[in-house]
């Protein structure tokens, strides 16, 4: 495990870190069948380690990249970390607080306006009302969403979920961001936009776990990076060592994979 010099210093702290799911074998297609499987003890499970033994600490100011293939982990360990779900294994300590987890498409409640969410998801970070209703214009705005603040959020297209959540978190300068492909879709104008709102918040001693597809995008965002694969640590280095040991890797998997058709 890379530490940093400053023990006193750290914010977030993962420790030997695994998550295990337990996946059925068998199909169930009806839940009544299931049940009668279940009490019967005709269930079977195979353990799937989705997360395995990852270990990093990260101080005020520091920015990790997270990359890896679908399936490596990656959004696994941003739910542990957020807190949304727990380890089975190992020991995550945060301090500070943490906004919902900024991810494509959001936690909203489908029925509400967008103007209604921003309020509802102010309540659930501890902010009041009125706090969140003098902010309202200043969110839409940022996302780009003037035409759209009062229609239902279950109209809207991933892609605005994606604004309007990422506007949300980054409201103010939290202690601890985690993004999962929070800069995946909107047009390059946006997507500047939010690499620089997420810069002013690393300048401003807040930490940011960064997850994305875009290796470009992760050694612009972030000065560490972490490659999953099959939930393990392949490599944890300054973001542009690892992005390209993960880009070649992943070409040259690309090639074979081409070669054995």
């Amino acid at each position: 495990m890379v530490k940093s010099k400053d023990a006193k210093n750290i914010h977030v702290s993962v420790k030997n870190v695994s998550l295990m799911y337990n996946l059925s074998r068998q199909r169930e297609e009806r839940l009544k069948e299931y049940f009668i499987n279940l009490l019967e003890g005709r269930l079977f499970f195979d353990p799937f380690w989705a997360v395995n033994d990852v270990s990093f600490e990260l101080a005020k100011g520091d920015s990790l990249g997270i990359v890896g293939k679908n399936g490596a982990g990656k959004s696994s360990l941003l739910k542990m970390v957020s807190g949304i779900i727990k380890p089975t294994e190992g020991k995550i300590s945060t301090r500070g607080v943490i906004p919902p987890m900024v991810e494509l498409g959001g936690g909203f409640d489908e029925s509400l306006s967008a103007k209604e969410n921003i309020i509802f998801m102010g309540a659930l970070h501890g902010f009041d009302k009125k706090y969140m209703k003098e902010r309202v214009d200043d969110i839409i705005d940022f996302a780009e969403l003037h035409d759209f603040a009062d229609v239902p959020v279950k109209k809207f297209s991933s892609g605005m979920r994606g604004k309007l959540n990422f506007s949300i978190a980054t409201l103010i300068t939290p202690d601890i961001l985690v993004a999962d492909e929070a800069l995946a879709t909107g047009d390059m104008a946006f997507r500047h936009k939010c690499e620089k709102r997420l810069q002013d918040i690393i300048d401003r001693g807040a930490i940011i776990l960064f997850v994305s597809h875009s290796p470009d995008q992760v050694i612009k965002i972030c000065k560490k990076t972490l490659w999953l694969d099959c939930g393990r640590t392949m490599m944890y280095d300054d973001s542009a060592k690892v992005c390209e040991a993960y880009v070649k890797f992943m070409k040259e998997k690309e090639k074979n994979s081409k070669s054995a058709d």
